[in-house]
């Protein structure tokens, strides 16, 4: 059982990040299960770290959260070697992951900071 509790910690992980990337989408489980096609009681389980997603169901809700499916498995702790983009074309998923992820700022301070983030990444890919 000693591989269980690192799992268990990573599927709950991943629950914590999508929950929180809704709540600063601000949409409602309900509102989320419509744009994703997958039902409210799931979604809510995997929030809660009931349930392991599958990959359609990872795509479905990355895409409805705009982010990557890799970025939520890169959360998660869920991706082996999970590494940066290099051409600049999508922003780092640890920068933007950090962001969210911090207590300390509120949610529209957090959607600030992004909006600055995104806005220097763009600037400078189309300059390279």
């Amino acid at each position: 059982m000693p591989r269980e509790e690192p799992w268990r910690a990573q599927i709950e992980a991943l629950g914590n990040f999508i929950r929180t990337q809704r709540h600063l989408a601000n949409l409602s489980l309900r509102e989320l299960a419509e744009r994703t096609n997958v039902s409210n009681p799931y979604l809510s389980q995997i929030e809660r770290g009931l349930h392991e997603p599958s990959v359609r169901v990872i795509r479905s809700i990355a895409g409805a959260l705009n982010l990557s499916a890799e970025t939520l498995l890169a959360q998660a702790g869920l991706l082996e070697g999970a590494t940066a983009p290099t051409d600049g074309a999508e922003p780092a998923p640890d920068t933007e992951a950090a962001i969210r992820a911090d207590p300390r700022l509120s949610d529209s301070q957090k959607e600030a900071l992004l909006g600055v983030y995104r806005s220097y990444v763009a600037g400078n890919t189309r300059n390279t």
